[in-house]
């Protein structure tokens, strides 16, 4: 088993750490990370945009199912791609109940955007799931571990049932994970089955290595005691980081611009993670070569970084929001705002703000017809429901939704499509918004700039690594 380099590209959003990003990051020896969430409508939204280039299919030709690949590429793929102001056709929205098809389908989205983040090199690509969205967990998983993935790494909740899990779809044996339902008092389950794809089970997978996310020693403790199955370390994410962050502890408090307080209480005691006696990576406020030397200062085996590598040539945010938001750096107009309403989580949320960076609005006419944030519910006759408290304010209200809970909230599953180009197309041909989220580093983006418009992920690792005496320990 190969050791994880000691840079760690982050995974960020919906399709920003796509397969060209982590490619180029693995190509130069460090860990390149392809980011899991949503990828299957973004698999079957490039389907439709025509796959310019070929990539999907060049990749599908080699998933090993047999006529599964050829039948979604039937069902999916448009070779003209879409006309203009087409909206896009949308894949069924999950549920807990085992859907044979379903499933397949994640299994190759995921299969197909590893295997093109491992394309000609020998270097490390990982995935990065979020713990919350649960029921595309081990179809994802196992998609990607058909193609090669040497790393999972996990937060946004508490994974202490993925490590077993890993061992189990190795093993191309079925795999379950409890199901978080509000309101049950019995256990459920989610299930995914590989022997229902298999005529005859192939040799075993490789198991990928699993790093934690978190966001507290006292988190990394509990799930070293009471995961069931290997961890083989841990991400230590601070609030500067970008996307979601853990609330503070204790009474919420704000500050003058009506963004979470962190305290004393919400520092990682990093002699607790000495102690676990796991490798340990930092992550949020930890993009320069300053950054990276800290890390190792206190005793972390690397950093994780990804403002830097989110606005970079490979990233698939779109062109016109990467100038946008390099225009504002250089101009010193960037702003960061950490929103306690903004994500249906409930957890704080970073905004970009800035001239020019158009934002997903909270008076948005709802619509939720991605459901990727749904939170399961108990209905009264015993079914199990799911509810966005970004969805219409009826229809949360009419499955028992607090009114509370929808102020200010946005639908963070559209807007994020909508950065990496693959926004609906809504009524009178309008677009869904996007919605840019980026750690604090974003501010200082300007000094990695030095007068530059574009730049690569070569540049950023360059960066990263030129100031660090510890160098050769990186590559």
């Amino acid at each position: 088993m190969q050791a994880i380099p000691k840079l760690i590209q982050g995974g960020m959003g919906i399709g920003v750490s796509d397969w060209r990003l982590a490619r180029a990051v693995a190509s130069l020896g460090q860990l390149g990370v392809v980011s899991g969430t949503g990828l299957d409508t973004v698999f079957v939204r490039r389907l439709q945009s025509g796959d310019i280039g070929g990539h999907l299919r060049r990749a599908c030709a080699h998933f090993p199912w047999p006529g599964v690949a050829s039948k979604i590429l039937q069902r999916w793929l448009r070779p003209a791609g879409r006309t203009h102001g087409e909206r896009y056709e949308l894949v069924p929205l999950y549920v807990h109940r085992t859907d044979p098809e379903r499933d397949a389908l994640v299994v190759l989205a995921n299969f197909a955007e590893v295997w093109l983040a491992r394309e000609g090199h020998n270097g490390l690509v990982g995935i990065n799931l979020l713990t919350k969205i649960q029921p595309q967990t081990l179809p994802a998983l196992y998609g990607a571990m058909l193609a090669g993935v040497a790393c999972v790494l996990m937060g946004a909740g508490i994974p202490r049932e993925i490590p077993g899990a890993l061992d189990a779809l190795a093993a191309h044996s079925p795999a379950s994970l409890h199901y978080e339902v509000a309101g049950a008092n019995n256990p459920v389950h989610i299930e995914f089955d590989p022997h229902a794809y298999w005529h005859e089970l192939p040799a075993a997978l490789s198991r990928p290595q699993f790093l934690a996310i978190v966001a507290a020693h006292s988190l990394a403790t509990v799930l070293q005691r009471k995961a069931n199955g290997r961890i083989d370390g841990f991400v230590v994410e601070s609030p500067t980081a970008g996307g979601h962050n853990a609330p503070p502890r204790g009474n919420l408090a704000l500050d003058e611009r009506g963004q979470p307080v962190y305290g004393v209480r919400d520092e990682v005691d990093l002699t607790v993670m000495q102690g676990l006696g796991l490798p340990y990576w930092l992550a949020g406020g930890v993009g320069s070569p300053e950054g990276v030397k800290s890390a190792f200062e206190q005793g972390a085996a690397g950093v994780q970084v990804g403002t830097l590598f989110a606005f970079c040539d490979e990233s698939g945010i779109t062109r016109e929001l990467k100038d946008a938001t390099i225009a504002a750096a250089n101009a010193g107009s960037l702003r960061i705002h950490t929103d306690p309403r903004a994500s249906p989580t409930g957890y704080p949320f970073k905004l970009v703000q800035a001239a020019g960076v158009p934002e997903s609005s909270p008076e948005r006419d709802r619509v939720c017809d991605l459901g990727y944030l749904r939170t399961p519910y108990l209905r009264p006759d015993g079914s199990i429901g799911q509810r966005c408290s970004g969805e219409p304010l009826a229809h949360y209200v009419n499955k028992g939704g607090d009114p509370a809970d929808t102020i200010g909230r946005r639908c963070l599953c559209n807007a994020l499509m909508a950065n990496i180009g693959l926004g609906q197309v809504r009524g009178a041909g309008t677009t869904e918004q996007p919605l840019l989220t980026a750690g604090d580093d974003l501010v200082r983006l300007a000094r990695f700039l030095a007068g530059r418009v574009r730049y690569r992920a070569a540049d950023v690792v360059q960066y990263l690594l030129q100031a660090n005496s510890r160098q050769q320990a990186l590559v």
